[in-house]
């Protein structure tokens, strides 16, 4: 080693004397440093929802379900009525069905009490010890569940529609009805329509049907024979439940309506304002329909 060192330092002299420029102190040769990671980005704290809180007796007195109040007889009507439902919905039904917890609520025609309807379906799923439930404001052009429930509106939807790196949680409102929460319809765009029928629409459904497995998604939708958007939303569900009004809507309009969703998988039919099925006041009947038989409440509805 030292003849090595002895040799290597008579070449440096030869070269000094030649007028080669060299560094008073040899470099050591470079050796290979290790790769340390580039550090994690820490991650994104979680959004919290926003709380609000319902008036239940308010609600109750307009006919809405209030799950503290003692046994009612709507509240009877919509355990029969949701049973088939969350069936479908936790994959329990006589056959699997694809995102059968999106279940949209719909019509023929305006006024015949889908958004009623999507409250009281939601507010009961709410009563369920194994499930929670989310209630969309689906209805873009004309929304009404916010109103209904005395409740401001506020970013929703079209919002998360138009912006995919929005949190979800950031626009979802958690009630003081522990397992229910709601998304508004949003803030109001020249073309919600075309959103609705987006591709980013698409995706927002997909993520939301599989991120909570026990969580069933209740979606107040347009009328079918008004607008085109309720039928795009309806090639996504897994479950359409369509309002009747009991001695308005015509039997060809309900064949219409029910022509509009042939792409989904399982239909119901709840007639809704029958004054014939409960003494002394309103009730409602139902049925499945595409495939299941709907010919009683089509006459029922003529």
């Amino acid at each position: 080693m030292s003849s090595l060192i002895e040799q290597a330092a008579r070449r440096l002299e030869q070269l000094r004397q030649a007028g080669v420029d060299m560094p008073a102190t040899p470099v050591a040769a470079a050796s290979p440093k290790a790769i340390t990671p580039e550090p994690t980005p820490p991650a994104k704290p979680a959004v919290a929802s926003r709380k609000v809180d319902l008036d239940l007796e308010a609600m109750s007195e307009a006919g809405i379900i209030n799950p503290n109040s003692p046994r009612s007889e709507i509240a009877d009507q919509y355990r029969v009525i949701k049973r088939p439902l969350i069936k479908n919905a936790m994959g329990k039904g006589a056959s699997i069905i694809a995102n059968g917890n999106l279940i949209m609520v719909t019509s023929a025609l305006p006024g015949e009490g889908k958004s009623f309807t999507s409250i009281n379906l939601a507010l009961s799923i709410a009563t369920e010890l194994d499930n929670t439930v989310m209630l969309v404001d689906a209805d873009v052009a004309r929304p009404s569940v916010m109103r209904m429930l005395g409740l401001p509106d506020g970013p929703g939807l079209l919002d998360l529609v138009l912006d995919a790196k929005m949190d979800m949680s950031s626009v979802l409102l958690k009630t003081n009805i522990e397992k229910l929460t709601i998304l508004p319809s949003g803030t109001p765009h020249p073309r919600a329509t075309e959103l609705l029928a987006s591709d980013a629409m698409v995706h927002l459904l997909e993520d939301m049907a599989a991120r909570y497995p026990d969580r069933i998604i209740v979606f107040d939708s347009p009328p079918l024979l008004i607008t085109t958007e309720s039928r795009v939303l309806a090639t996504h569900m897994g479950q359409v439940v369509l309002v009747v009004h009991a001695g308005k809507t015509l039997q060809s309009e309900v064949k219409q309506a029910l022509g509009t969703i042939e792409a989904c998988p399982v239909k119901l039919l709840l007639l809704n304002r029958s004054s014939s099925l409960f003494k002394g006041g309103y009730g409602y009947n139902y049925g499945y329909g595409g495939g299941y038989g709907y010919d009683r409440a089509e006459e029922q509805a003529a």
